[in-house]
């Protein structure tokens, strides 16, 4: 697994993880970055995860509503908390980190539904994040 995918994984396990334990983002980044200081061996990962984590802080309501726009009667609420995790790291991905290319950001949110989420998850997601990539060109 490459660094960037393992960063994923942290970032989601932050924002999936404030979602269940009802804490603000701010809060569950401020408890895995002290967790991270203590563990300098995953520092390579913690960097991305939390560029990933800050990103979808700071553009929180343009991400959600990007979501929202394109999921077609599926509102935010109704979602899985894995996927609607999973949504926010791929639309920041596509929307605001140049550095990364439609496909990848696309490949990597299926791929995690795959693993992690229902049977029709990553179906859900290929659909709504390549819509969402055709409407918004970086």
């Amino acid at each position: 697994m490459s660094a960037r995918s393992k960063a994923r994984k942290r970032a989601l396990d932050v924002l999936y993880g404030a979602d269940v334990r009802q804490i603000p983002l701010n809060q569950a980044l401020a408890t895995e970055a002290e967790r991270a200081a203590s563990e300098p061996q995953r520092e390579s990962s913690w960097l991305y995860a939390r560029e990933i984590v800050d990103g979808v802080i700071d553009n929180l309501d343009e991400i959600d509503e990007q979501i929202e726009t394109y999921s077609q009667g599926w509102t935010l609420a109704r979602m899985p908390l894995v996927d609607r995790a999973i949504l926010r790291i791929g639309v920041w991905e596509l929307l605001f980190n140049d550095e990364i290319p439609e496909g990848v950001a696309i490949s990597e949110a299926v791929e995690s539904a795959t693993v992690l989420s229902t049977d029709d998850s990553a179906g859900f997601i290929n659909g709504l994040l390549a819509k969402i990539a055709q409407s918004n060109t970086k």
